[in-house]
């Protein structure tokens, strides 16, 4: 049995970055609202209601990280660490739908493209440029650690790549005339979102059905166990993601007709290995032995590590 530190203590830096990259959201989407009326830039309208969308996705990101913080409990024995992954797919999802939106809006502009103030469309746009990479510098420093987070890295990541293209459709409009670059830098727009909110949802439905971990190799975890001294086989092994960055295993170690307490040893030398080779830090191990005369079961002992 080993002791370990909190599992959530990899995303708890987190909340920090959110809550000031929400406040960000919230006072640019303000200005382009205002921005928008008074100019008559349906682009800035648009952008707006894309952060109001982004407001709401950090809000959840941020409440799903404050309820995995809760302890774990009889019921819960694994926690609330699933729920940061639910948001994220939540998240993705939203994202797609923002990306849908986007699409229909750009057909609707390539038919009915608007008459926009060329000029205040590009000073709000700036002033939005610059929070959100502002907000975007925030995130990414957490993001790595945190499905949860890395979508709503994405969100703010749409946002600033929405106010480069309001900057650059207003520039084109302001210089030649040209409306049509609106929806067509809309379209480029929503297609890099699209390509992030797909990566996001596919990657918490991997972890929601427990499937392997990409980095994780099957074939060489189970190499490396059996490289420990005293351990003849493996089987019935299983390796799933509980929230981003925390693994687990499980598996049945054949072993040879030992004493419990050299089955101890053996556990604790392949609890080490895979801590250190995979970064596994909750595992199941079961050890068995062939079946002899001295042996009056299969199951010579059984240890396991949460």
């Amino acid at each position: 049995m080993h002791d370990h530190h909190p599992a959530h203590s990899h995303n708890a830096g987190g909340s920090k970055p959110l809550k000031i990259s929400l406040i960000l959201v919230l006072v640019v989407m303000v200005a382009e609202i205002v921005g928008g009326i008074v100019s008559g830039s349906l682009a800035l309208i648009g952008d707006a209601g894309h952060m109001l969308v982004d407001a709401l996705a950090l809000s959840l990101s941020l409440f799903a990280i404050t309820i995995a913080r809760r302890p774990a409990s009889a019921s819960r024995t694994y926690g609330y660490h699933r729920v940061e992954i639910m948001a994220a797919l939540a998240n993705g999802v939203i994202l797609i739908a923002v990306a849908a939106y986007i699409f229909y809006e750009a057909y609707q502009r390539f038919s009915n493209p608007p008459d926009v103030q060329a000029s205040l469309m590009l000073i709000v746009a700036a002033v939005g440029l610059v929070a959100n990479l502002v907000a975007l510098l925030l995130l990414k420093r957490v993001s790595h650690g945190s499905l949860n987070i890395k979508a709503a890295f994405w969100h703010v990541a749409g946002d600033t790549i929405s106010s480069v293209g309001v900057i650059i459709a207003g520039i084109i409009i302001l210089t030649t005339g040209l409306t049509i670059a609106d929806p067509i830098i809309a379209v480029i727009i929503g297609v890099i979102i699209l390509w992030g909110a797909v990566r996001i949802v596919r990657e918490a439905v991997d972890i929601l059905l427990e499937s392997t971990p990409k980095h994780i190799d099957m074939d060489r975890v189970v190499e490396s166990i059996k490289e420990v001294d005293g351990v003849d086989g493996v089987g019935d092994i299983h390796v799933w993601t509980i929230t981003s960055g925390i693994y687990s295993l499980s598996a049945h170690l054949l072993i040879k007709d030992i004493m419990v307490s050299h089955s101890a040893e053996i556990l604790e030398k392949v609890n080490r290995k895979l801590e250190h080779n995979f970064h596994i830090t909750h595992t199941t191990l079961q050890c068995e032995c062939e079946k002899c005369d001295a042996c009056a079961a299969d199951v010579a002992s059984t240890s396991s590590r949460l």
